[in-house]
C-alpha cells in the first residue's frame, strides 16, 4: 500500500465512519480538561515544594 493511498483512505474514514462530538460539547470538554490539568499541575507543584522543603531541612541538620 502506498503512503498516499493510506493517507487518502484515512481521511475518507475520518469523514465517513467517525462520529464527532458537537462543537459545543467539544468546547465544554476542552475547558474541563484544561481546568483539571491546571489543578493537577498545581497539586504536583505543591507536593514538590513540600518535599523540597523537607529535604532542605533534613540536609541542613547535618551542616
Amino acid at each position: 500500500m502506498s503512503v498516499i493511498k493510506y493517507i487518502q483512505e484515512s481521511f475518507e474514514e475520518l469523514n465517513t465512519n467517525m462520529t464527532w462530538l458537537p462543537k459545543a460539547e467539544a468546547q465544554k470538554s476542552t475547558v474541563v480538561v484544561a481546568i483539571f490539568t491546571i489543578i493537577f499541575a498545581l497539586a504536583v507543584f505543591a507536593v514538590d515544594t513540600f518535599f523540597q522543603s523537607g529535604l532542605d531541612t533534613f540536609f541542613n541538620i547535618f551542616n
